[in-house]
């Protein structure tokens, strides 16, 4: 889809929102809570950004975008670059963040992590019947945290300013909970590295996470050997070596290759597996997905024992 930049806000130190709007006026796809969109900037760079605007809004999308010292560039791209009136190539909204059904919620963001955060609380607390909900928000400091205006008149939300009163008790939080609570984080590494930690005795909470950077994982060596992709659409077979990716193959023969985040979480370089035995290492799939082994995420993840793979490209 081709938008227009309507509207570029500072939310907080270092966040800046962007509104985006149809250039042809007519609706945009729907979306729910939780869900995210590629953007294309004008240097190419694809990023992805959860929505944050009202719910259901099929007028305009709305992003919030951290800047980043010493990321790779989307974010110090917008901040600074862009400007309201250019045109991007957005695509249409994927969930891998769904909210799922439930009486009770415990929320739980920090920092930037709040963006889909926010759009759940406020699709929960509009309902006709509403859930039972708390959210627990944290960060460095009230002035770099975003949208602390809309989550104002909203009840059940705990702003945890970390210069003010320290880390947020997210342990005490989940063991407060009433069985049955569905939990949903947003947030840096440590962050969701706690909440997971602290579930790890709370088998009765479902938990839900959504990742900015990918998780850490220890790969042996011995499944870095090389194998071949067989690229059906161009004909063209490359060798995958140790130390590189299928992705750094393909960009060799296919510089057009859409990705993003490099690192197995954002869903950008998904590829229909045509044959072939997938070692997934991504932080996306579902097991029943990583079974059906029908799709892979060519940044990170690899052939099994070095066989080939034939991969829709």
């Amino acid at each position: 889809m081709k938008l227009r930049v309507t509207q570029l806000r500072l939310e907080a130190t270092a966040v800046v929102s962007v509104v985006l709007e149809p250039i042809s006026g007519d609706l945009l796809p729907e979306w729910e809570p939780g869900a995210h969109v590629a953007v294309t900037l004008p240097s190419g760079l694809v990023r992805q950004y959860s929505l944050c605007g009202l719910p259901g809004d099929r007028r305009r999308y709305t992003i919030a975008v951290l800047l980043v010292a010493g990321g790779r560039g989307g974010s110090r791209e917008i901040h600074q670059n862009l400007r309201v009136g250019e045109v991007l190539e957005v695509g249409e909204p994927r969930n891998d963040f769904a909210l799922e059904p439930a009486t009770r919620y415990l929320f739980l963001a920090g920092g930037i992590g709040i963006t889909p955060i926010l759009t759940m609380m406020e699709w929960v607390v509009a309902q006709s019947d509403p859930p039972t909900v708390r959210l627990i928000y944290g960060g460095r400091s009230r002035i770099s945290m975003p949208f602390l205006d809309r989550l104002g008149p909203l009840d059940g939300v705990d702003v945890v300013p970390e210069d003010e009163v320290g880390l947020p008790d997210l342990a005490g939080a989940i063991a407060d909970a009433p069985a049955g609570t569905h939990v949903y984080c947003c947030g840096p590494p440590a962050m969701l590295a706690a909440v997971q930690g602290a579930g790890e005795g709370r088998p009765d909470l479902p938990l839900h996470f959504e990742r900015f950077t990918a998780g850490v994982r220890e790969v042996p060596p011995s499944d870095d050997g090389a194998f071949d992709v067989e690229l059906v659409r161009s004909g063209v077979t490359v060798t995958v070596g140790p130390g590189t990716t299928v992705l750094d193959a393909v960009l060799e023969v296919a510089p057009d290759t859409p990705f993003s985040c490099t690192g197995g979480f954002c869903g950008t370089c998904e590829t229909k597996v045509v044959s072939g035995d997938v070692d997934h290492r991504d932080d996306l799939l579902t097991e029943d997905e990583r079974r059906a082994n029908s799709t892979m995420m060519i940044c990170v993840s690899r052939s099994r024992d070095g066989g080939r793979l034939v991969l829709d490209l």
